[in-house]
């Protein structure tokens, strides 16, 4: 089992849809965790409607500091991709362990303008592109690639988010 670890500053949209997404579509492979550098506390209630919607498991999902997962304690993460370029742009903590990291920043859904129905498909479009670069993911040949060929793989994944990246 892989522990990925999801950022974003204010773990309250785009780290939790992708947490949520992960824990399903990587199932049995793949541990999901997300945190942000400045949490909100609580998470956005529309990303908690647009996984209940799609039917995700919302029950354990909170907004959390990153400094959980940099204790003695915490999960060894295998890989950390931040999906906000705000998150992308700081200084992360130490990740015991030497992850892989890469950034797949998408668009902030909570910032959107407009009424519910707008803000309710900017959530999807968020959820829909995360989840074709998480599907991409899960789909790697993990164990056929050596550390440069996944760093690259991962790397592309984040600048590709429509067709799976070249092998």
């Amino acid at each position: 089992m892989k522990n990925v670890l999801f950022l974003c500053t204010h773990n309250s949209a785009r780290s939790i849809l992708a947490e949520a997404i992960l824990q399903r579509e990587g199932f049995g492979k793949f541990q999901a965790f997300s945190a942000g550098s400045s949490p909100k506390g609580a998470v956005h209630p529309m990303a908690l409607q647009t996984l209940e919607k799609l039917n995700h498991d919302i029950s354990g999902l909170r907004s959390k500091s990153w400094d959980e997962f940099a204790t003695p304690d915490a999960p060894t993460m295998d890989f950390v991709f931040t999906v906000c370029d705000r998150a992308a742009a700081e200084s992360c903590p130490f990740w015991p362990g030497q992850p892989m990291t890469a950034h797949w920043g998408v668009p902030d859904p909570s910032e959107t303008a407009g009424d519910d129905a707008a803000m309710g498909l900017a959530f999807y479009d968020t959820y829909r592109m995360l989840r074709n670069r998480i599907s991409i993911f899960v789909s790697l040949p993990m164990a056929a690639l050596d550390s440069l060929s996944l760093q690259q793989q991962l790397e592309s994944i984040g600048r590709n988010t429509e067709r799976a990246p070249e092998a």
